[in-house]
């Protein structure tokens, strides 16, 4: 037993330790993506009934393993009318910050997003966005705790042996301006089902990201494609589901999954106030239930990924729980609740 775990834990620190050097690093992830639209597709901000929202994300990852992956996001989001409302505008701002194992190789990131929605029916129930982000991202590590090759002579490690590195590895620490563009319609079908499709592209500005001195390496692009819907199946349930997909170099990934809502007022499917049970799966990587509690203004999830890849003999088949917080919330200055109408309920 306690070899396997030195070997998880000298696994993990090579593997981090690569992650920290020259190689292109994929954006973070979180298995409750619908929660973070600006990293999702800029064109999804503002799908939400009401003319404010703000959500906070907590990710733990890995904690069976190695020192935790942690991840947190915090976003905000205000509509503005355009004219008589047939067209609108959302303003958001997505701040993050995760931190990986024992290198704690960091990223920073702080992105604002503006996103246009163009009314395409006169009943203002079907919507052309688009969305487009920008921002600041800085980048570090600690090299004290990172081990390499050259540093094992004779089958033993050195700590006071050169690294090879040396020379090479000229900061610690740098940062780069980030853009991406998105698009997405949503739409009704029928009396009461909401539907969106949306595809962004990220990254288009190729950013350098090396700690070496190497203008070489930059951040390859994402595409990001995204589909949801709501679907009422009685007066008190509906099934809200969600699918992403990603791109990004030799990088993968495919997640999707649903909710059961069940109303807890006496409001029908009009009530803000519900219970929601779901289930993801991420692809070759994990399973992940999800349970999330909507008390009027206020939204609560959960959720836990149940590791299904090649690493769960290592993990225990443990692998990331996660926590969200929403607020959302009309502004009756501009007497919006008239036009709830126009906000799709995802």
């Amino acid at each position: 037993m306690k070899t396997l775990k030195s070997m998880k834990k000298y696994w993990l620190s090579g593997m981090l330790a690569c992650i920290g050097l020259p190689l292109c690093a994929q954006d973070i992830h979180l298995s409750q993506f619908m929660e973070t639209p600006i990293l999702r597709n800029p064109a999804l901000i503002g799908l939400f009934k009401g003319d404010v929202r703000f959500q906070a994300v907590y990710r733990n990852q890995w904690n069976s393993v190695t020192i935790p992956y942690q991840t947190g996001t915090l976003s905000g989001e205000m509509k503005f009318p355009v004219g008589q409302y047939n067209d609108h505008v959302t303003a958001g701002v997505q701040a993050s910050f995760d931190r990986a194992g024992s290198s704690n190789l960091q990223s920073v990131q702080f992105l604002p997003a503006l996103n246009y929605h163009k009314s395409l029916s006169e009943d203002k129930s079907s919507f052309l966005s688009v969305g487009f982000m920008g921002g600041y991202v800085q980048r570090q590590f600690n090299p004290a705790h990172l081990t390499f090759n050259n540093q094992y002579t004779g089958g033993r490690f050195d700590p006071a042996a050169p690294t090879g590195e040396e020379g090479r590895l000229s900061k610690i620490g740098y940062g780069y301006w980030d853009a991406g563009v998105g698009m997405s319609y949503n739409g009704v079908l029928g009396e009461a089902t909401n539907w969106f499709v949306g595809a962004a592209y990220y990254h288009f500005n190729k950013p350098k990201v090396s700690f070496y001195d190497d203008d070489k390496v930059t951040l390859d692009p994402k595409l990001s494609f995204n589909l949801g819907f709501t679907v009422p199946v009685s007066e008190r349930v509906r099934v809200i589901a969600h699918y992403n997909q990603v791109h990004q170099g030799a990088y993968s990934e495919f997640i999707g999954g649903a909710f059961v809502g069940y109303g807890l007022m006496d409001d029908g499917l009009e009530s803000d106030r519900g219970m929601y049970g779901g289930l993801f799966y991420r692809w070759n990587d994990a399973v992940v239930p999800m349970f999330r509690l909507d008390m009027g203004a206020w939204e609560i999830g959960v959720s836990y990924d149940v590791n299904v890849s090649r690493l769960r003999t290592a993990s225990q088949a443990m692998g990331g729980f996660e926590v969200s917080m929403v607020f959302k919330n009309f502004l009756n200055r501009w007497n919006s609740t008239l036009n709830s109408v126009t906000c799709p309920s995802f």
